[in-house]
């Protein structure tokens, strides 16, 4: 018993008090139990809590999968703007928490709290399907309906997040805290099987799914939303069971207050002659009761800690958005099964599962066993130089596809391809901008793909003039070009001269809306399939049917087929790349995956476990908000290097690589000058090692890092 609770004793013992100023309290009728899960000292509660964080966790990593190739195909934002975006909304999730919190400690209860942001939430999914929906306005209207229903979504994951999981501990009786515990575990699995399940399917209902002719994107939301409307009903059906416990007040206000209140008296008494005070916090002693500046106090050794660790998920929230963006770029066809570059994510929340027994059973026991060390800030330190190597793996990932695929146009340049379709060569020579010279053969004879010459220009916008010769024949184009674009000049012949001669032809691929290409010359717009072999497309023209063998189309790749009249020869079909296709396998990822995750095991699991062990009781919450915000304040920093670096990709992963790589040898000095405080030092020597819940802030000793 500490000072204070003695004072406290003596005071209640000497007060004068009148036995007839005090009637006799009547019985409390006995609490009625809960039911239980068979027999177990489970309540039956807890059942409806583990479903509505499974789903809840599923709507929320299934819609965050394909977020950035939403903005970025559908939307038609660039891939600064679409990981700015993607990291804007995932900092947001990471500070509505601290509202949640206030709103159920300090007026609602987390009852109320999840009900109503569950909602919001549910609400945000409506608007963000909506805004998916290819008929539905124009693309104004669908970046207002996005981010309004991203706004909504963050209110309400973030507002629930610091409520579901100590709701769930509220439930059990304080002589069930081993099956608390117990339960914790069960609670991290549903929210980790939520995440693996739902980054596999939702990029398929996306890409294997066709609306209105594109990717169904409304779908791959609209999955997911209705998860969520699932979370909320099965929810609502336990509240009959649920035990409710009234708000009890906001402890990170009172942290807070007690804070600003010794920095300001701190600098009201500057004066000399004021006696000094062991540590700036004590300057908080005339409205603060001691026991709570001591925690602070306590509080404030971890939250000095927490200072670098911002640049950590910085890099491990990336896997959502360049790494994604990466994975485009890449082949995704494993030979048994094409893996969508938003499925890859889903190597995450599968390693995880692997790596936590893995290290806590195998590697650190053996690195125990060879009489080393590896304390908590040790482990995560070496978390963080993985996930340095990570980025580095990244980068050299990133040079690879660099070289195997086509590289785009800077500024005040174009990329010109000549498709000859005439007998024999031809000789174009672009006037005024050098004379530049191409001798391009038939495309007849072509067997690889087209070359496209870099050309630059005197502005933005020019016309260039185009010399053709061909045997005899000598012909004079002009044509409008604009910086930063590819262009494809066709040369096609007729009895006479060099001109442009083609039949009306329809081509379908399988339930595909038609290609319709306009009599004697004319071409398409670029539609999106699936890749794969498609060895016998329908042509339909005004005389006749024919099959097309289009061969292979590779993932992320631009092809162009043209169908060409040749007099006594008939139809003849070629197909060249306009963008090649990347070689390089998807699979190359696996290698920046197992890193990133092994990092976030050592880092993330074991952060958790050392601010449990350092803090105060009354301060858990606190600590829990800060570490949430940690994670909010990387992704701004993901942000502002998006928006402000202007560096290729594979410079911004190494520039990741080296800011954490500088980050943890500052973090390291840290962690060298801090001596840890024993267990018996904060809770007292009988405090066991068991979840707390303070306010409505979770606090637990957790193998999961996805909060």
């Amino acid at each position: 018993m500490n000072p204070f609770q003695k004072n406290e004793s003596k005071e209640t013992l000497f007060l004068p008090v009148s036995t007839e100023d005090v009637l006799p309290r009547p019985p409390s009728p006995p609490k009625k139990p809960s039911p239980k899960i068979c027999g177990s000292s489970y309540p039956l509660s807890i059942a409806f809590i583990v479903v509505n964080e499974f789903c809840e966790r599923f709507s929320y990593y299934g819609m965050k999968a394909v977020l950035t190739l939403y903005f970025l195909y559908f939307l038609h934002w660039n891939e600064d703007t679409s990981t700015s975006v993607y990291h804007a909304f995932s900092s947001l999730c990471y500070f509505t928490p601290i509202l949640g919190a206030a709103i159920a400690d300090s007026w609602l209860g987390k009852f109320k709290t999840i009900i109503y942001l569950s909602l919001v939430y549910v609400l945000g999914h409506v608007f963000k399907s909506l805004g998916a929906i290819p008929i539905l306005g124009g693309k104004m209207l669908h970046t207002i309906l996005s981010l309004v229903g991203l706004s909504l979504i963050a209110l309400g994951t973030g507002g629930i997040k610091p409520c579901v999981a100590a709701f769930g501990g509220d439930q059990f009786e304080e002589e069930h805290a081993e099956a608390r515990t117990r339960y914790f575990s069960v609670f991290y699995l549903s929210i980790n099987a939520g995440s693996l399940i739902s980054t596999f399917i939702t990029p398929m209902l996306r890409g294997d799914v066709q609306c209105f002719g594109e990717d169904c994107y409304a779908l791959a939301f609209g999955v997911p939303g209705l998860l969520m409307v699932v979370a909320l009903v099965v929810f609502a059906m336990g509240s009959k069971m649920y035990r409710k416990p009234p708000p009890e007040g906001n402890i990170v206000a009172q942290v807070i207050k007690c804070i600003w209140f010794a920095i300001s008296n701190r600098f009201k008494n500057r004066s000399g002659d004021i006696p000094k005070r062991p540590h700036w916090l004590d300057w908080a002693a005339e409205k603060y009761p001691k026991h709570l500046i001591m925690d602070v106090k306590a509080l404030t050794r971890v939250l000095f800690l927490y200072i670098p660790l911002p640049m950590f998920w910085a890099l491990l929230d990336q896997q959502g958005s360049r790494w994604t963006l990466q994975a485009n770029r890449m082949d995704g066809d494993l030979g048994f099964f094409v893996l969508q570059p938003d499925q890859m994510q889903v190597l995450n929340p599968f390693l995880v599962l692997i790596f936590i027994p893995l290290f806590d059973l195998v590697i650190y026991r053996l690195i125990s066993k060879c009489g080393i060390n590896f304390s908590s800030l040790r482990k995560m330190a070496v978390g963080m130089i993985l996930a340095c190597l990570a980025f580095a793996v990244a980068a050299l990932v990133e040079i690879k596809i660099n070289r195997m695929t086509q590289s785009q146009p800077a500024s005040q340049e174009i990329f010109l391809q000549v498709l000859n379709l005439a007998d024999g060569e031809v000789k174009v020579t672009v006037l005024g901008n050098g004379n530049t010279s191409l001798l391009v053969e038939s495309v007849k004879s072509f067997q690889k793909t087209p070359h496209y010459s870099n050309l630059h220009l005197k502005t933005k916008i020019q016309d260039l003039y185009f010399h053709l010769k061909y045997h005899n024949l000598s012909v004079h184009n002009k044509h409008s070009v604009e910086e930063k674009t590819g262009y494809t000049l066709i040369i096609h012949e007729d009895e006479k001269s060099v001109s442009s001669i083609m039949v009306n032809v329809n081509i379908s691929l399988g339930t595909d809306v038609p290609l319709n290409v306009g009599k004697d010359y004319g071409i398409s717009t670029y539609r999106t399939v699936t890749g794969g072999e498609y060895p016998a497309v329908l042509c339909k023209t005004e005389d006749k049917d024919f099959f097309l063998n289009l061969g292979l189309l590779g993932f992320d790749a631009s092809y162009l087929f043209v169908v060409n009249n040749v007099t006594n020869q008939g139809l003849q079909a070629w197909k060249t790349r306009d963008i090649p296709v990347s070689q390089l396998s998807i699979a190359w990822q696996l290698p920046q995956y197992a890193l990133v995750t092994a990092a976030e095991v050592m880092f993330s699991v074991t952060g958790l476990e050392f601010s449990y062990s350092q803090a105060p009781s009354s301060m858990k919450s606190v600590l829990q908000a800060a570490w949430l915000l940690t994670v909010a304040v990387g992704n701004i920093i993901v942000l502002v290097v998006a928006q402000f670096s202007g560096l290729v990709q594979w410079a911004e992963f190494i520039l990741f690589s080296c800011l954490l790589l500088m980050v943890c040898l500052i973090f390291s000095i840290m962690g060298y000058y801090y001596v840890p405080v024993k267990s018996e030092a904060i809770h007292g020597p009988t405090d066991k090692k068991i979840p707390h819940i303070q306010g409505n802030m979770i606090n637990l000793e957790t193998k999961n890092t996805k909060l």
